[in-house]
């Protein structure tokens, strides 16, 4: 059997404005609502971010996005654009700087609840197929 990942939970204190972000920066479809309390980011074809509100504490969650090169473009230009300050270490000072040290272009930012997004144009966990 050929496993693959279909969609995650993402808590978050206000799921729309956390989904209607992401999607935007990554320029992928979303709703503000979907199969039960969801607010879901259509990733691709086969995955989905599903974001749910919670009143909590809300656990800080990192995810690692592989994209293209012309995406990888894109999506900085987006941030770049909506201000979101970015970094080129996951655990660096905000430096506005693109790391190349594994063989592509890497950037980490993080969304409002904490949660550490990373762009990425090479897999360094893994080798290529």
């Amino acid at each position: 059997m050929n496993i693959q990942l279909d969609h995650l939970l993402v808590p978050s204190r206000d799921k729309i404005a956390a989904a209607r972000q992401l999607a935007e920066l990554l320029g992928v479809p979303w709703s503000a609502s979907g199969i039960g309390p969801f607010a879901p980011v259509y990733v691709n074809d086969g995955l989905t971010l599903d974001f749910d509100q919670w009143d909590g504490p809300v656990p800080n969650i990192h995810f690692a996005f592989r994209v293209s090169e012309d995406a990888f473009d894109a999506i900085l230009a987006r941030l770049q654009a909506a201000g979101i300050p970015y970094r080129s270490l996951v655990h660096g000072p905000v430096d506005s700087k693109v790391d190349t040290a594994h063989g592509g272009r890497i950037v980490y930012w993080n969304q409002p609840d904490g949660h550490q997004w990373e762009m990425l144009t090479v897999s360094y966990a893994r080798e290529a197929r």
